[in-house]
């Protein structure tokens, strides 16, 4: 998986959207417009932050399954946040799935009227 296919996959998203807030090479992805954008994938040349469950519990599956490619992001992780490498390591159908439903769930705790159409059928 490289990040420019994963970037694509990303903004095939409904209401996805790229974000450079931090002005680094890779942006992150976003859903919902403007300043009420989320973030749900946080591209970089190497990995993609995704958020791995709704808890940091669900989350820890993606750590048993691949500890070699998966890790607890920093700052965020508490809150199930993971760094998943794009190495190999994960199969790439498994990445896009991760980055599908790391979508939902941020999707998911948006207010209605800002959930894009199509969204529930991610």
């Amino acid at each position: 998986m490289d990040v420019a296919r994963l970037q694509e996959f990303c903004l095939s998203l409904p209401g996805a959207w790229p974000d450079n807030p931090w002005d680094h090479e890779h942006p992150v992805m976003k859903v919902a417009p403007g300043e009420r954008g989320k973030i749900f994938a946080f591209l970089g040349a190497e990995s993609v932050g995704i958020r791995g469950g709704p808890s940091r519990e669900a989350a820890d599956e993606w750590l048993q399954r691949y500890p070699d490619a998966a890790s607890v992001m920093a700052y965020i992780g508490r809150s199930g946040w993971n760094n998943l490498r794009l190495d190999g390591g994960i199969p790439d159908d498994e990445i896009h799935e991760a980055v599908a439903e790391s979508y939902r769930l941020v999707v998911s705790k948006l207010p209605r009227s800002l959930r894009p159409d199509g969204w529930d059928r991610v």
